[in-house]
């Protein structure tokens, strides 16, 4: 048996009739997205941006290079995210299949039996056939959507720009994977250098208790001072017990982020406080939509939803499809190759246009406008972001940066104060309080000045973070 299957005038004009019904959006249509940034940040000239610079320049330590090499390729967070880039780089495949034609192979053995007493039973009576008619047959069939209003392309389009995206939001981990690390790092040398500062000020404290004792026993001072001294010398003790917690705490954050069991970080503590923070330089704000992963995939995704409303509009549109077959079918299995006899073969062309009940069209094409609209807002809210991130951090940069200059003026002057206190003490000139609140104020100073250091390096991390630097790599750097 052969079938062909043509369209007919009236089929035609009937769906043509249809391609101009396209619903107008009942919010309006989305609109462009506004991507324009001030000129340049406040208090910066321009000039180029940080965020190209490779992160093995601007953290030259050699400790903290290691663990951030390992967190790249043991951390757990990231490896997921690159797992969901493989799963959308398979949507695109899956997308890509449907552009061509599907063929299918087939075979079957079947035995059907018609009741006598249907038309159906009465004819094969007549024709001599048997009571229960056995069916045999095998063959090929094909079907293909000709994609003429280009809603499977635009489907494949929106796909490869998803994977697209999370490549850029796999990159946008690396860059808060690189910061994080590296500000632990410095949490972690500052807290070393606090524990030295809390060991010196207890040993200080510790030759002063016996100096007061001796006081005490030649009737130059009384038991209260004694006590206190001793009262004030407990509270650095459990400050250092504070501290070694933090470290440990610290300690295991970093295990974490590097994907590995709790043990001790290498690392070198020593000139802290002689650190300079590394030059970052902020640039233009038109950089950051070039340089901030989360700009980029915001972008992409605006880019595959535009699509997704092309596809969901062509939808109303008549489709064109292509199927057929070939191949042979008999009742007597010894007869199935008999050739023309069992061959068998069909072509048809279909011609489809929704008239009637299209309400799922129309919801699908209304929400993907909408969609559109919601990734035209989450651009704008990621270019705003990465602005105003940017700005805190310079202005960050340049109080933490006056602020230690003045801490250090501080930490010299309550220095100088704790041997004058002593001295006063001694000849009593000064009394215990005095000496008291002066190594107290000074200790909290010291421990403020590396909190304050702390923060200058934290500051600088965190502004090479929000220019979007620490995912490139200038040796090997290409678009997916």
């Amino acid at each position: 048996m052969q079938t062909v299957r043509t369209i007919t005038p009236c089929a035609l004009a009937l769906g043509l009739a249809v391609v101009g019904c396209v619903p107008s959006f009942p919010e309006g249509a989305a609109r462009d997205a506004d991507t324009s940034v001030p000129d340049a940040f406040e208090g910066t000239s321009g000039g180029e941006s940080s965020a190209r610079i490779d992160w093995r320049e601007l953290f030259p330590d050699a400790h903290l290079t290691a663990l951030i090499e390992a967190a790249l390729q043991n951390n757990q967070e990231l490896n997921i995210t690159i797992q969901e880039t493989l799963i959308a780089k398979y949507e695109i495949m899956a997308r890509r299949g449907e552009l061509y034609p599907r063929v299918d192979f087939g075979a079957g053995a079947g035995v059907e039996h018609v009741g006598e007493t249907t038309s159906q039973g009465r004819s094969d009576e007549m024709a001599g056939l048997p009571a229960n008619l056995q069916d045999y047959g095998f063959g090929l069939r094909a079907s293909w959507e000709i994609d003429v209003w280009r809603r499977l392309r635009n489907l494949r389009d929106a796909a490869t720009n998803r994977y697209l995206a999370t490549i850029e939001g796999k990159n946008f981990m690396v860059t808060q994977l690189v910061a994080e690390i590296a500000r632990l790092y410095y949490e972690l040398v500052a807290l070393d250098r606090q524990a030295e500062v809390i060991e010196r000020n207890i040993e200080l404290q510790e030759s002063s208790l016996e100096i007061v004792r001796l006081q005490q026993e030649a009737g130059r001072e009384t038991s209260l001072a004694v006590t206190r001294f001793e009262a004030q010398l407990r509270g650095f003790q459990s400050r250092r017990f504070e501290i070694a917690q933090r470290i440990v705490e610290t300690e295991n954050e970093i295990n974490f982020l590097v994907g590995r069991f709790p043990q001790p970080v290498e690392r070198d503590s020593a000139g802290f406080l002689e650190m300079e923070p590394p030059a970052v330089s902020a640039g233009l704000p038109t950089a950051l939509l070039e340089n901030r992963p989360d700009i980029r995939r915001a972008e992409l995704l605006l880019e595959a939803a535009q699509l997704d409303v092309r596809a969901a509009r062509a939808r109303f549109y008549p489709s064109l499809s292509i199927e057929g077959g070939a191949g042979y079918q008999a009742s007597n299995i010894r007869r199935l190759l008999d050739t023309p006899g069992s061959l068998l073969y069909g072509i048809f062309a279909n011609l489809m246009a929704p008239l009637f009940n299209r309400s799922e069209i129309k919801a699908e094409y209304f929400a993907s406008n909408s969609r559109q609209m919601q990734a035209v807002l989450s651009y704008e809210r990621a270019i705003l972001t990465a602005y105003v991130e940017v700005a805190n951090r310079l202005s960050l940069i340049e109080n933490t940066s006056r602020s230690y200059e003045l801490k250090q003026q501080q930490v010299e002057r309550l220095a100088e104060s704790i041997e004058q206190s002593m001295l006063l003490f001694n000849t009593a000139r000064a009394d215990y309080l005095e000496v008291l609140t002066t190594r107290r104020d000074a200790l909290e100073a010291q421990m403020e000045l590396i909190e304050t250091k702390l923060n200058q390096m934290t500051a600088t991390i965190s502004l090479y973070q929000a220019l979007g630097g620490g995912w490139t790599n200038p040796e090997a750097e290409a678009r997916p």
